[in-house]
């Protein structure tokens, strides 16, 4: 008899650093529900996204490709319904595909494969936020700006608060009606926080969970916009342009914000967690936990993400099956869209193979223990706002390699220069290192062609966004459907049977044993 298959529960918070959480050796931030997910799970110590912003992160790992193969340029770049998920092949497989929380899919279809999803999205799923790359001088108004830093701290209410509070009672609610539900098909439950996405902003019991003068500040100090690369350069002044006047308070007040809005997405992963041993799931349930990103949080005067440096595109990947998978570290190099054929083997291929060539690898060799034939190397993409070529990058053993055309190379050896302080590129010492990952690149990308297809994409899509706009308007977000009629009790069954229904643990109706006379 084949072995059960397992549900699977995918946790994804928004803009969470690997280094901001304990698991990865923080001092002092308190997560006790993602270590003790990282206590019996496998911890990928260099994980990546492929895209340091998040709709081009989030289609990537959903379809295993890389954004430049599925069109997913930046934030308002449409994720098209003819791209097979991960939710249409487990679908296929047997599964039965829920989600809920932060998705930021743009365009008419927000569902891509999963048969349920029980909250609206936190951001808009028009192309209202396209950049344009051919009037790069153009500051949008929904762009990140240096306010969040400035108004940092705390808070007795936010949008993301009422937000992830909804998503974590939700998705409760729907590892509850799994539990309890006739349909006999493993799930695959999907569901995305906004935490801790700036604003930096957190409530006082979280805040008070830390000591405001031991919040550390960045160990790379600020750099004059006049001494960074240029692409940090074109990050200060966009978001930045020494508009307000950024104070170590600020800065401190950023980070304990940050960490107190870590704190609040860990208990929300802990009354998932709590809910699954309650439905009996626990033992039967693969939880994977990730993030789209990471933030700067200020190392090197640099905030939130669109970068390749460590804090921006490195991100925790904890993979827990009891079981099924030993405990573990792994220190080789993978990313997000390794994540779409794990999901796959962790399902059994009883359904159709992909359709086209994926950009990942399953990580099960790695979760067994080995990285024989692992090829330790992640690709990274950048083609969003603050660049007019892409911005590349290949991490491949200790090397990270960041080239843009317009830019010069960046070449780092993360493995001794973790902050990445020293620039390699063009030092003869790593030339062979520089060299090889350059072909890479130029066996990866053709960056012509690839430029021009982001213009036009730009360009199609503000035109239709105009359009949209113009007259009555008919908004693609998404509006969850709820057919009161058959919640809770109602006369289409029986008022026991319906309670009896909704009880976890199942018990049968007990037979009658008395004689009827009191």
């Amino acid at each position: 008899m084949a072995a059960k298959r397992p549900n699977i529960l995918f946790i994804m918070a928004d803009q969470l650093a690997a280094n901001a959480l304990p698991a990865y050796g923080h001092p002092l931030v308190k997560a006790p529900h993602i270590s003790a997910l990282a206590d019996r799970g496998v911890v990928f110590d260099s994980a990546y996204c492929n895209f340091p912003i998040c709709a081009p992160s989030r289609f990537s790992l959903l379809t295993g490709q890389l954004p430049s193969r599925i069109g997913a340029y930046d934030n308002a770049a449409e994720f098209p319904a003819a791209t097979p998920s991960i939710a249409h092949h487990l679908r296929l497989n047997g599964y039965r595909t829920v989600v809920g929380g932060k998705m930021h899919f743009v365009g008419p279809d927000q569902l891509h494969g999963f048969e349920e999803r029980f909250t609206t999205d936190i951001y808009p799923a028009d192309f209202g936020w396209t950049p344009d790359w051919e009037a790069p001088e153009t500051r949008f108004e929904w762009f990140h700006s240096m306010v969040n830093v400035v108004e940092a701290g705390p808070c007795d209410r936010s949008l993301q608060i009422d937000y992830d509070d909804e998503v974590a009672f939700s998705a409760t609610r729907a590892i509850y009606d799994l539990a309890r539900d006739e349909d006999e098909r493993p799930f695959f439950l999907m569901v995305s926080f906004s935490h801790p996405h700036d604003p930096y902003t957190t409530t006082g019991d979280y805040w008070d969970r830390y000591d405001h003068d031991a919040i550390p500040m960045p160990r790379m100090p600020f750099e004059p916009p006049g001494e960074r690369d240029p692409h940090s350069r074109r990050l200060w002044e966009n978001y930045d342009r020494g508009e307000y006047r950024v104070t170590d308070d600020h800065v401190r007040n950023a980070r304990h914000a940050y960490y107190g809005m870590v704190s609040y997405v860990d208990d929300k992963i802990g009354e998932l967690m709590a809910a699954l041993t309650a439905a009996g799931l626990a033992e039967d349930t693969i939880v994977v936990l990730t993030s789209d990103h990471g933030d700067m949080l200020g190392e090197r005067g640099l905030w939130y993400k669109m970068n390749f440096f460590e804090d921006s595109t490195r991100v925790p990947l904890i993979v827990s099956a009891p079981g099924r998978v030993a405990p573990g570290r792994v220190a080789a190099n993978v990313s997000l869209v390794d994540l779409f054929p794990t999901f796959m083997d962790f399902a059994g291929h009883d359904g159709p193979e992909p359709t086209g060539p994926l950009d990942g690898n399953s990580l099960m060799p790695l979760l067994g223990g080995t990285d024989d034939g692992w090829p330790d190397t992640v690709l990274g993409e950048y083609t969003a706002e603050t660049v007019t070529a892409p911005l590349l990058m290949v991490r491949r053993g200790p090397y990270k390699y960041i080239t843009c055309e317009t830019d010069p190379t960046q070449l780092f050896n993360v493995a001794n220069d973790p902050r990445e302080t020293t620039n390699l590129g063009g030092d003869p010492a790593h030339g062979e290192a520089e060299r090889a990952l350059a072909a890479v690149v130029a066996e990866t990308w053709d960056r012509a062609a690839l430029s021009d297809d982001v213009m036009a994409s730009q360009r199609q899509r503000r035109l239709v966004f105009d359009a949209l706009m113009t007259g009555k308007r008919n908004l693609w977000d998404y509006r969850p459907p709820r057919d009161a009629s058959t919640d809770y009790i109602r006369n289409i069954s029986t008022l026991y049977g319906t309670e009896r229904r909704a009880r976890l643990p199942h018990r049968d109706a007990p037979e009658p044993d008395g004689d009827g006379d009191g």
